[in-house]
């Protein structure tokens, strides 16, 4: 057995990890077997993953990679890979190739040499960080991808194939691999290469036989289907012979019509003509005999006129004396009217002498009881002392009534400030009341659970002992909405939807409710029982400022004391700083001096470790989400400060309420006073005013009575004066009435020779009308006469149209030219014809019914019947040239399938043999077959692995469910061993395939490896592991390379693995004595 150490050392940097190793291999004396061809000589790796620098040379069978997890093993494992034209996905780590460069390089490099003869190939890779990219050299020449991959696949190297190639990260999809990819993974890896390039073939051929049997099919079916139709289109053909004879028979019909029509408007025509001359002659006789009456007519219209003009001129003069009669009698009328109107005003006199009269009566009759009052009337008192006090009472009370109005106005201006400022403060708390509902709104949308489960809260606060605090993104406020991605960057999305307790009891109860009853998908949390919400920060925040910190996370924002509390025992948000662009430009030295495991810049999040095993500083960095929650904070103690002013407001508003109510009933009860004052007032001067007042009113009466008795008028006198004129205006009514008599006596005459007059006007009226009348008869007569004459006038126009429109439509539908006569040929098909048009209608709609009854049919029919007789010759020839082509294809998969599946049996049984008989060295039970579905269906051919582990179990298929970790390692490892035998790929890699395992199976399945691994006709095997049993069985063809790392690994120069065995031996030595 030789052995071979592969060292690392950490770099520098504090999280940076650098290796750098030169293994050496110390063998056996005895001759070194001989590399297969394909087969790795050799790996180097620069800046790769952990690894500085580092080359590995393993052994031609069975490798050994061990080391401590993290110290480099799979890095070896990644190297090959991407060394040999594997993808990233191949090794599931990473999906960008630039990952692979070690942290802080540009550029990597990964070199594999190949056994290969007569020279070695190596194969190196550049990669590039920058831009992801890889170049590439063949035996340091630059070259292609396309090149690499050539060459690896011509040694039969297959990266990607789970077979050959297992890295850990993707052990446990060997057992995934559905039968179908597993048997085309065991073709690849073991079979001949024309094996899998057979089963390709198989199933192109069957895709194809497929394709061209439904294509048989489809045509089979559509010649099929294009006799019956061409059955059918032989009796259409049949069908449209006949019914062209019935067209050729209506085109005939159609030719013939036109002409009848023709002839019957021409004979129209002629009869119509001869009855327009007749109507013309009775109408020339009309008005010969009308003539005479008409100049009868116009004298009698003359006389009639000139008698009309007398009548109106007699009515003329009769309406001017009637006027006159009228003027005559209205003047009459108005000397009545004076005469009443004298009568009237006298009348008047008397009526106002009698009123006189009784005013001179009435007037004594009140001087003298007003005198007798007066002389009953005692001598007046003195009340001006009484008054007096009256009056300075009501000034003292107007005094007092304009200092309470001046209080009352003060206060009514106190009142509508301290109004004023009351609606200023409600207004700002609405503002922060909407500030909150904006964040309750946000926590419906996100959550609605929570935010169901915070009404109810609301609602039953009486049903917990102590406090509840709503959830942290409510309870919490901002004091700065620029800080609040600080704070929601450090508690965590589940602790600011939670609801903080102080009692867990009342947490519990919460919880039950929410989560049991109710359904609800709540958080909850309770805050520590003695409160940390004034804990201490480890250094003072101004020890701080140099770093470029400002302040701890707790001073950014304000929350309840159980949030605080809960906050600073959880999260620690004391004694976490924030800081600046200030801080991240020198965060190493930050992270060195202030110890602390978190830390905020701007823009950043760093969270610091410290190893446990080298005590080595390791940190971190994330950059900050957006804040969600808390960018709309709510400054409670200004709230705290509007609530306090507002409740101090209301207060001196109720103040003011009951100053202005008492003010207001000293107001009325002075009202009151005042009101009695006056009353007393005015009794006092409406007594000391009585004699006066009956002294002025009698004397006034006086002179009323002299004025009234001077004003007497003299009634004779009126009489006298009103008689005469009346018989003034009598003389002129007589002189008016003789006048009057005149005018009616010349009316009367004019009105009877008016009446003569209008006697002979209706004399000659009648005769006029009866003129008229026969007249009108005559015209009558006359104007049917012409109309009938116009009718047939304008008949004959419309016939002769007719006939030519009629004649020009005939020679058109015959195709004749305006000059040239019916030829004889349709002459005589037009004798065999019907003559009448109703005969031709009939016998035209008779024959278009029987042509209607072929429907569907036109001059294509034939034609079509003609080109589907070719089509189905031509589709019988290219059916047959199509089966021919099947039949050589079955032909063709009848000979691949012999040479393919033949070996393929041969070949699943050889591994079935062996997976058997590794199963059963481990007394467990397990087969590999070829699954079959259907024998044609060559694409569902599978490769089916059973196993059994305990003897009370039957067989079941290797499953990604079924088995257990350590069975499905065990049973893909036993595989691979089978595989291993029967191999031809040029090596195998098994990464960590042991996790999982119990120690007896891992003993086993080693035991099995060796002696697999270590033939002489198998190929190279790498074996990756963590860790090995103690007191395992080796082989002297085996090579074990030890990966180390840590802060004193010696340089891989430096190492010599005799010394160290020398120097063990004699410490073993040392050790029995």
């Amino acid at each position: 057995m030789a052995a071979a150490a592969a060292g690392s050392k950490w770099g520098l940097g504090a999280s940076q990890l650098g290796t750098s190793c030169t293994p050496r291999a110390v063998r056996a004396p005895e001759p070194r077997a001989r590399f297969v061809e394909g087969s790795i000589v050799r790996i180097f790796m620069e800046n790769f993953l952990t690894y500085d620098s580092c080359e590995v040379r393993p052994g031609p069978n069975l490798n050994m990679i061990v080391g401590a997890n993290g110290t480099g093993k799979s890095s070896i494992v990644c190297a090959i890979c991407l060394g040999l034209a594997g993808k990233p996905s191949f090794i599931g780590r990473a999906d960008k190739v630039g990952l692979f460069v070690k942290r802080g390089c540009l550029k990597g490099v990964v070199e594999v040499e190949l056994s290969k003869t007569p020279t070695n190939i190596i194969i190196t890779r550049e990669i590039q960080v920058v831009n992801n990219t890889s170049t590439w050299f063949i035996n340091r020449k630059p070259s292609t991808l396309k090149m690499v991959e050539e060459q690896i696949a011509a040694l039969n190297i297959q990266v990607g194939n789970l077979c050959q190639f297992l890295p850990q990260d993707k052990v446990g999809e060997f057992a995934k691999l559905s039968k179908i990819e597993l048997l085309e993974a065991t073709e690849k890896s073991i079979g001949p290469p024309e094996m899998y390039q057979f089963h390709c073939e198989l199933k192109n051929f069957r895709e194809k036989e497929r394709e061209l049997e439904n294509l048989c099919k489809e045509k089979s079916n559509s010649l099929e289907k294009m006799k019956q139709r061409i059955e059918r289109y032989k009796q259409d053909v049949e069908r449209y012979h006949e019914r062209k004879r019935h067209l050729d028979l209506i085109e005939m019909l159609e030719r013939k019509r036109p002409w009848v029509e023709y002839e019957n408007v021409r004979q129209q025509h002629e009869e119509v003509k001869q009855s327009r001359d007749q109507a013309k002659e009775e109408l020339k006789n009309l008005k010969e005999m009308q003539s005479p009456v008409t100049k009868k007519i116009q004298e009698i219209e003359e006389h009639y006129k000139n008698l009309d003009m007398k009548i109106r001129d007699k009515a003329a003069e009769i309406k001017d004396t009637s006027q006159k009669c009228k003027q005559k009698q209205d003047a009459l009328d108005k000397k009545d009217k004076q005469i009443e109107e004298i009568n009237q005003a006298l009348r008047m006199k008397k009526d106002e002498e009698m009123d006189r009269q009784k005013k001179i009566h009435n007037t004594r009759k009140m001087i003298e009881d007003w005198q007798n009052e007066l002389n009953t009337m005692g001598v007046c008192e003195n009340l001006q002392p009484q008054i007096d006090a009256v009056n300075t009472e009501l000034k003292r009370l107007q005094e007092e009534r304009a200092n309470i109005d001046s209080d009352v106005s003060d206060l009514r201006t106190e009142k509508i400030n301290q109004e004023r400022e009351k609606k200023r403060i409600t207004g700002c708390i609405v503002e922060l009341d909407n500030i909150m509902n904006m964040k309750e709104e946000k926590l419906k949308g996100r959550f609605r659970d929570t935010h169901s489960a915070l009404m109810w809260l609301r609602k039953n606060k009486d049903k917990f002992k102590k406090n509840v605090c709503e959830p942290m993104m409510l309870a919490i406020n901002m004091k700065d909405n620029r800080h609040a991605k600080y704070v929601e960057n450090h508690i965590s999305s589940n602790d600011m939807r939670a609801f903080v307790f102080e009692s867990q009891e009342d947490m519990e109860m919460f919880l039950l409710e929410m989560r049991d009853h109710r359904k609800l998908k709540v958080n909850a949390v309770c805050a520590p029982a003695e409160s940390c919400a004034e804990s201490i920060p480890s250094r003072p925040i101004e020890e701080l400022h140099r770093y470029g910190f400002f302040s701890y996370l707790r001073e950014l924002f304000d929350a309840p004391r159980p949030v605080m509390s809960y906050l600073c025992s959880q999260y620690r948000v004391h004694d976490v700083p924030v800081g600046t662009e200030k801080t991240k430009n020198m965060i190493e030295r930050v992270i060195q001096e202030t110890k602390f495991k978190q830390i905020y810049t701007a823009e950043e999040k760093y969270i610091v470790k410290v190893s446990a095993y080298t005590n080595q500083t390791l940190s971190s960095n994330t950059s900050l989400r957006a804040a969600q929650f808390l960018t709309s904070s709510v400054d409670t103690d200004e709230r705290r400060q509007l609530e306090s002013q507002q409740q101090e407001v209301s207060n001196t508003l109720k103040s003011l309420d009951i100053q202005l109510n008492t003010l207001f009933e000293r107001q009325k009860h002075l009202e009151r006073r005042d009101n009695e004052l006056r009353q007393q007032k005015k009794e006092l001067l409406e007594r000391g005013n009585k004699r006066r007042q009956l002294e002025s009113k009698i004397a006034v009466k006086h002179d009323s009575l002299r004025q009234m008795e001077q004003d007497a008028i003299n009634l004779e006198e009126e009489s006298q004066q009103a008689n005469t004129k009346i018989k003034e205006i009598n003389v002129q009514k007589a002189r008016l009435v003789t006048e009057l008599m005149h005018l009616i006596k010349n009316c009367v005459s004019l009105n009877i020779i008016k009446a003569d007059l209008v006697l002979q006007s209706t004399t000659v009226a009648a005769e006029k009308n009866r003129l008229e009348l026969e007249y009108k008869a005559a015209s009558v007569q006359l104007r049917a006469s012409e109309q009938r004459f116009r009718e047939l006038d304008d008949r004959k126009r419309i016939l002769i149209e007719n006939c030519k429109e009629l004649l020009k439509k005939a020679r058109q539908v015959c195709k004749l030219s305006p000059d040239q006569h019916l030829p004889k040929e349709f002459q005589t098909a037009f004798q065999a014809l019907p003559n009448t048009l109703e005969e031709i209608d009939a016998f035209l709609n008779e024959e278009k019914s029987r042509a209607s009854c072929f429907t569907g049919l036109n001059a294509s029919v034939v034609e079509e019947y003609n080109k589907r007789t070719q089509e189905i010759q031509q589709l019988m020839e290219e059916l047959e040239e199509k089966k021919n082509v099947l039949d050589n294809y079955k032909q063709n998969i009848s000979q691949v399938k012999e040479r393919w599946l033949n070996p393929l049996k041969k070949l699943v049984e050889q591994i079935n043999e062996k997976f058997s008989n590794f199963f059963s060295s481990m007394q467990c039970a397990g087969e590999v077959d070829l699954h079959v579905e259907n024998e044609e269906e060559y694409d569902k051919y599978g490769i089916r692995i059973r196993v059994k582990f305990r003897s009370s179990t039957e067989l079941h298929e290797l499953t990604p469910y079924h088995q257990s970790g350590g069975e499905k390692s065990v049973s893909t490892m036993l595989y691979l061993m089978a595989l291993q035998e029967l191999n031809r790929c040029p090596f195998r890699v098994v990464d960590e395939i042991n996790q999982g395992m119990d120690p007896v199976n891992e003993r086993r399945v080693f035991e099995m490896v060796v002696k697999t691994a270590c033939k002489e006709s198998t190929s190279q095997y790498f074996f990756i592991t963590p860790k090995l049993l103690q007191n395992l069985t080796y082989n002297d063809k085996m090579t074990v390379l030890f990966v180390y790392n840590g802060p004193f690994m010696m340089e891989t120069n430096k190492w010599n693995l005799k010394a160290f065995c020398r120097r063990r031996r004699r410490v073993g030595r040392m050790d029995e004595q």
